[in-house]
């Protein structure tokens, strides 16, 4: 098994996940099967707990974790299927030590950070890379590991100095680490600054990592001279010192890794130069070129609460762009804060108000995304009675669709107390309410997650064509609270078909208006 490690310098958010993705995305054009790992530093023991605003989101994979957002970008880029092994956690690592302490591993031993918890990292590593996420059999070629975190952080210390000891237990040309730092320009100076970088590359050495490349982020490539400048004071080959300079869409990140042969300064190091082949990226290329060429526009209205930090939403938002892209259609997304739309902000805040409901009257569609407590409910549910009242299409994901549900039973069904058991659990009309699996006790890991089979009820819905006249779909969810099923006879006479259920037929997966016509398609999985 071969290693590469990516890392991040001077200051976070650089792009440290679509860096290792797009590395991964060149090494898999040339021929090699590609794995990923994801470490972050914190105590969580996965990301579920976390609010999207400090954190992004929490991407689910198939088999229920909850996890860092990078690892999306990883299965986006790679056609992977990880598992809630490939994000490392320093919570997952101390618990696992402890949980052997408990158990008598140890033999009386006094549990140190050095080797325990170091060996711990490193034997999680081995054993997780040899997992197949492709579909096929045998261990990939390539693990791509990112460090999350800036260097210097004292919480990462540990993962560093297991890598560091990692990097000799694997051996030489099997580990290639690759630094992501910032190259700054001073307006005032005009020029491309080195020095956040030396001491970045400092900073690492002094803690036993010592880069094979560095990644430099920068508005614009990198001068010859500043190339040269960070050679000579960060010990890097020239060769090895490549651009990820600003560009449209991130699509075109691997292809500049290819063009400034990014793969094969890492096949050199890794020994693979013989069994590698010229990375193939034309569907990446045609893809990139085609996003930057778009001219007609589709307007999405997103309703949401944490439409302050866009990786809130992610992956809704990545599904759109590959949609819009193959529709030839250039994507605007409109952010629209559903608790704008709310009647009490028409009085404290008129022109928020005036502005939120010019940009959801404006749009060619409405998507209302999950989301936990009930700020900012009154706003969606007012989305979605706008949608259907102008026929307008909707999509409504996991508590985008109760919301539909319980707009429907109050305006078209004449129930206005119904409402979801989350936000009044003594309605009189509960359409929404909790999972019988469900915890109200604890919190991490205890909602109806990862992948499960939505059985299309009616084959020549429109739900059923849109994803290619299937009979069953597989999606992954993240939810406490269901449509209420005693009241789904009731939904269906009044208009409401819920034409995707699970395989029991409890759980309402997929419902759409049926009457006059097709109006509103809305699917319940994260």
């Amino acid at each position: 098994m071969k290693y590469v490690l990516v890392t991040g310098g001077v200051v976070s958010g650089l792009g440290k996940g679509v860096t290792a993705s797009s590395i991964g995305v060149v090494l898999k054009a040339c021929g090699l099967r590609i794995t990923s790992i994801k470490i972050d530093p914190y105590l969580n023991t996965d990301a579920g707990t976390m609010s999207p605003f400090e954190h992004g989101e929490v991407f689910v994979l198939d088999d229920g974790g909850e996890v860092d957002l990078d690892l999306g970008n990883y299965e986006r880029f790679l056609d992977i299927k990880l598992t809630r092994d490939n994000n490392i956690t320093t919570g997952k690592i101390y618990q696992s030590v402890i949980n052997k302490e408990r158990e008598g591993e140890y033999l009386g031993k006094t549990v140190q950070v050095v080797p325990h918890i170091t060996n711990a990292i490193q034997d999680w590593i081995e054993r997780v890379a040899m997992v197949p996420v492709d579909g096929q059999e045998g261990p990939a070629d390539v693990c791509v590991i990112e460090l999350g975190g800036t260097i210097g952080d004292i919480e990462s210390m540990p993962f560093i100095e297991a890598l560091g000891q990692f990097s000799y237990r694997v051996g030489a040309g099997n580990f290639c680490l690759v630094h992501v730092s910032l190259v700054p320009v001073l307006n005032v100076v005009g020029e491309q600054k080195t020095k956040p970088t030396q001491h970045s590359v400092r900073g690492l050495r002094g803690l036993g990592l010592t880069p094979n490349m560095l990644a430099c982020r920068s508005t614009k490539e990198l001068e010859e001279n500043v190339k040269e400048k960070l050679s000579q004071f960060c010990h890097v080959p020239a060769a090895n010192i490549f651009t990820l300079y600003d560009v449209s869409n991130i699509w075109h990140i691997p292809l500049l890794l290819r063009d400034q042969k990014a793969h094969n300064a890492i096949l050199k190091v890794l020994n693979l130069e013989s069994v590698a082949q010229e990375p193939k990226l034309d569907e990446w290329v045609a893809r990139a070129t085609l996003y930057d060429t778009l001219q007609d526009e589709v307007r999405i209205a997103m309703v949401g609460k944490y439409t302050g930090l866009s990786d809130s939403y992610l992956s809704v938002l990545k599904a759109l762009l590959h949609a819009s892209v193959s529709c030839h259609k250039k994507l605007v997304v409109d952010w629209v804060a559903s608790t704008d739309l709310e009647d009490s902000t028409a009085s404290e805040a008129p022109d928020a108000y005036k502005a939120a409901w010019t940009l959801l009257k404006g749009a060619d569609g409405v998507l209302v995304p999950g989301g936990f407590g009930d700020r900012g409910v009154k706003g969606k549910m007012m989305a979605a009675k706008y949608a259907r009242e102008n026929n307008v299409p909707y999509l409504g994901i996991c508590l985008g669709m109760q919301l539909a549900v319980v707009e429907f039973a109050r305006h078209v069904m004449k129930f206005p107390d119904a409402d979801s058991t989350e936000f009044n659990p003594n309605t009189k009309t509960p359409c929404v309410i909790f999972m019988p699996e469900g915890s109200k006790t604890h919190m991490g890991g205890t909602m109806r997650l990862g992948s499960r089979r939505t059985f299309f009820k009616v084959t020549d819905c429109k739900s059923a064509k849109l994803y290619g006249d299937v009979n069953y779909v597989d999606e992954r969810h993240r939810h406490r609270y269901e449509v209420n099923p005693d009241m789904v006879p009731a939904f269906e006479n009044a208009g409401l078909q819920f034409v995707g259920k699970d395989e029991t037929g409890q759980r309402m997966e997929v419902c759409i208006i049926t009457e006059p016509r097709i109006l509103l398609v809305l699917h319940h999985a994260s």
